[in-house]
């Protein structure tokens, strides 16, 4: 493709699977990739985005970082959708829990996405355009979650482009039924949309904006032994349940889900 390499991605063309898993930090893509892939390869590195091929139980599949925030993902997802011929992009990322019930290291499912954002308006509708995942991925990593029996709810996440919020509008999106707020799943919904692909955001709870004492500290994601910084066996444990069910869909994968706690 004339397209590639991008000024972001140094891959080359059928470096990516059809399936790629997208969190946010790079060291998050390298920790699933060398945890749970096996025979990993390092296919972009610029800006130290990190992005790995391998296989899950012989079924290929890749693992980049989006960075943070929707200008960031808004990049990454296009061009994997548009440039490397990717069907499926999941993003696996942490958010933080509106609704009273979620509890730290809950899984939220984003079937839709409520957002702050302008990025919808490229598109020039004449309308709102509501960004929305994939039901045919929501259904399956929804049925993946009940055979594992995690925790989870699925519904309406909070995509902000402000990490600090000066509205303080969190009690207001609590009102509506929004689950959890992040910073990029409304991008990936319109990117996916835009491209005729599939999306969908999975999300732990990381922290408890309305219960700030559930919060999870730095040094429950990292530990640093002075001559390197990586994650905890509690961040494997953190990844673990999502993961695998996340894996368990792809190797299946080429509407409304009900809203409710599964314990």
């Amino acid at each position: 493709m004339n397209n590639i390499p991008t000024p972001h991605i140094s891959a080359k063309a059928g470096d990516f699977a059809e399936t790629v898993l997208m969190p946010g930090d790079p060291k998050r893509a390298k920790f699933i990739a060398e945890t749970y892939l096996n025979d990993a390869v390092l296919v972009n590195d610029v800006r130290g985005v990190q992005g790995y091929t391998g296989y899950y139980k012989g079924k290929r599949v890749s693992v980049m970082a989006s960075g943070m925030g929707m200008p960031s993902i808004g990049i990454y997802s296009y061009e994997l959708f548009n440039y490397y011929d990717v069907k499926n992009i999941i993003r696996v990322g942490s958010a933080g829990a509106i609704h009273p019930e979620l509890k730290i290291r809950d899984i939220v499912f984003g079937m839709g996405s409520c957002t702050n954002s302008n990025y919808a308006a490229q598109y020039r509708l004449p309308g709102t355009f509501a960004p929305t995942a994939s039901f045919s991925l929501l259904q399956k990593a929804v049925a993946e979650a009940d055979k594992a029996g995690v925790r989870y709810m699925v519904g309406n996440l909070y995509s902000s482009d402000t990490f600090y919020d000066d509205a303080l509008s969190l009690s207001d999106w609590q009102k509506m039924g929004v689950l959890a707020v992040e910073m990029e799943s409304a991008a990936l919904y319109c990117n996916a949309a835009r491209a005729g692909k599939n999306a969908l955001c999975i999300c732990t709870i990381s922290d408890c904006p309305f219960n700030p004492g559930q919060d999870c500290t730095a040094e429950d994601v990292y530990k640093n032994d002075g001559n390197r910084t990586e994650y905890r066996m509690s961040s494997s444990a953190f990844y673990k349940n999502r993961l695998i069910f996340v894996m368990r869909l792809h190797s299946q994968h080429h509407g409304n889900a009900g809203r409710g706690i599964k314990r």
